[in-house]
């Protein structure tokens, strides 16, 4: 497998982006978060969403494929996501560090971020990278014309 690239996303990745966005939000958030919000977090809901964040995506490319993306927004690193087949190689943790990056270059002293309580996994990763538990988040979403309360934790890391 060749090393992973980072490069700001185009209208070109965004169906790559909506399939693995819609994936790994699935995978970190079903069963934790309620059922309305996980049954109107369809693909072709992803395939909206993706193309109006283009602006503020990284992507991941490795061997010429997107396979994975953060998107920043103020001081919040609100999307991190990989593609199953390149989960533990070294991806996130490159996204993660570049979305921070992001952050600071806007600015701020402090980046945040909103973990679904229930999604352990990553919160052990975004852990062992300096990150920090804030606390409680009621993170309001609004998915297929409803509005939802997902359990979150707000996660803080200072950027010096």
């Amino acid at each position: 497998m060749s090393a992973p690239t980072l490069r700001l996303g185009t209208p070109a990745d965004a169906a790559a982006v909506a399939v693995i966005w819609h994936a790994g939000w699935h995978d970190g958030h079903a069963g934790h978060v309620p059922d309305g919000l996980t049954a109107a977090r369809t693909l072709a809901a992803f395939h909206e969403r993706a193309p109006l964040r283009v602006d503020d995506t990284t992507v991941a490319v490795v061997g010429g494929a997107v396979a994975g993306f953060a998107m920043v927004t103020g001081d919040e690193v609100e999307q991190v996501f990989v593609d199953a087949a390149h989960r533990g190689s070294g991806v996130a943790a490159l996204l993660l560090a570049e979305a921070e990056q992001r952050v600071a270059a806007g600015g701020h002293t402090e980046a945040w971020l909103a973990v679904v309580e229930g999604n352990a996994r990553a919160r052990r990763f975004y852990e062992k990278r300096g990150w920090r538990d804030g606390g409680p988040l009621p993170y309001e979403v609004t998915a297929g014309g409803s509005s939802y309360v997902s359990p979150c934790r707000r996660y803080v890391k200072r950027l010096d």
